[in-house]
This record gives structure tokens, C-alpha cells and sequence, in this order.
């Protein structure tokens, strides 16, 4: 399973990075990509709860673009 996400406020790659590590936490995450450049995290795991997903970019700062 795959699901990308729409990212506001990244401005940098410490923000990217920040998000990536937040994701990989996530239960169920198997792999996160994030780009600031983009504003887009690609998401991959076997189980993937969106709400979870949004939660923990949020603890970061940021917000998902719906």
C-alpha cells in the first residue's frame, strides 16, 4: 500500500527530515519519503491509518493539504 500526502509549511531539508523520521514511527510504516521541494510525503507499509499519518505530521508543525 501507498498513499502521498500533501505537506504545507516545509521550508527546508531539516523539515523534510523531520517529517520522514515522524512517518517511520507511525505503526504500520515501512518506508517514507518526504520532500520539502515538493511538499509531498510518499508513504509505503502494509497498513497504513491516514489519521495516524496526519497526526504525526502535525507534531511536527506542518499540515496536510486536503
Amino acid at each position: 500500500m501507498e498513499i502521498t500526502i500533501k505537506i504545507e509549511g516545509m521550508q527546508c531539508g531539516h523539515c523534510s527530515s523531520r517529517v520522514k523520521a515522524a512517518l517511520e514511527k507511525v505503526e504500520g510504516v515501512s518506508s517514507a519519503e518526504v520532500s520539502h521541494e515538493t511538499g509531498l510525503a510518499v508513504v509505503k507499509g502494509e497498513k497504513l491509518d491516514a489519521a495516524a499519518l496526519k497526526t504525526a505530521i502535525e507534531n511536527q508543525g506542518f499540515s496536510v493539504a486536503n
